[in-house]
């Protein structure tokens, strides 16, 4: 074992030791969060705009399917061209509360991200040029950032600065799991006991904080070894560090139920696998059938509202 693994194994077992006390590591979303409303009903515009693709066919919304979890329930997804895409892809919802953004951190914030879907080859396939020609030629949009932004001109980073404002309103409060922590409900039996296997079997470990992931790299497969392919992005792919093979951005639990199929690769396809996955690989155990199917049934508490942004024109 390198001194890399070294370290993650003791933060393991460490992490492991406070899950046997009173510790909380897991905070509720707030129910409301500061953004410019404008902006954001502009940035909504854009996010649902297939004139930001190449072939304008395809928009932000196509990938994040806002009523169906933020996301699209396949392994892999397709962009502009309908070119397929190398990764699974991730819920928008609670996005603002991730360290970084995308599966391999290559953004750091929801600006970066935005900018890199849109230029993507694979996503939109767009330059910034392209898209302000576009848009330039367009009197709604025109005015529309005339009002906001005090431009008659757009820019490409007042088209991203929107979108970032509209992703950052994407938060879903309210969850059973937030109303427990908020002391204003109790857990059924069984979702008590699914939210105590998952502490003292070590999900927390890696899935903690306001999202319940989002927060950390890890490997996928610390364990008990998951096959490993070139072609997806993950740390390896920016480091080229040997020990960064198989890590990503762990992927927060919040509306988990609703976000399927899991993993960076799309291979489990229910929340029963995902759970059962994840034991062997980073656990390293087969777990119990009853523990597994109560640390799903809490897994369910984490369904939020939908953001509020979503009912506003």
């Amino acid at each position: 074992m390198n001194s890399k693994k070294n370290i993650l194994f003791i933060v393991f077992i460490l992490l492991l030791s406070l899950n046997s006390f009173a510790v909380e590591i897991i905070t509720p979303i707030p129910r409301k969060i500061s953004y410019n409303k404008a902006k954001a009903l502009l940035g909504k515009k854009l996010f649902n705009e297939k004139m930001l693709s190449k072939d304008k066919k395809v928009s932000c919304a196509s990938c994040h399917v806002l009523y169906d979890g933020g996301t699209v329930h396949k392994r892999f997804s397709k962009g502009v061209f309908n070119r397929e895409l190398l990764v699974n892809i991730p819920t928008v919802f609670n996005c603002v509360f991730n360290f970084r953004q995308n599966w391999d951190g290559s953004a750091k914030d929801l600006k970066e991200q935005a900018a890199m879907a849109i230029k993507g080859f694979l996503e939109m396939d767009m330059t910034e040029k392209e898209v302000e020609y576009r848009l330039n030629k367009s009197l709604k949009y025109r005015d529309l950032f005339y009002h906001i932004y005090g431009t008659k001109e757009i820019k490409f980073e007042y088209v991203i600065d929107a979108i970032a404002e509209f992703e950052r309103a994407l938060i879903t409060p309210n969850s059973k799991f937030d109303k427990y922590l908020r002391g204003e409900i109790k857990l059924s039996k069984e979702e008590s006991e699914g939210y105590s296997y998952f502490k003292s079997l070590g999900c927390i470990t890696c899935h903690n904080g306001v999202n319940v992931g989002g927060n950390s790299f890890q490997k996928i497969g610390l364990i008990v070894p998951y096959k490993w392919n070139k072609n997806t992005p993950d740390l390896f792919s920016r480091t080229k560090d040997i020990d960064d093979k198989n890590v990503f951005k762990v992927p927060t639990l919040r509306n988990i139920e609703l976000t399927y199929p899991y993993f960076h690769d799309g291979s489990a396809k229910t929340l029963e696998d995902a759970v059962e996955k994840m034991a062997l690989h980073n656990l390293g155990f087969n777990i119990e059938k009853d523990k597994l199917s109560k640390i799903c049934i809490f897994l369910k508490t984490l369904t939020g509202e939908l953001p509020e942004i979503l009912k506003e024109e």
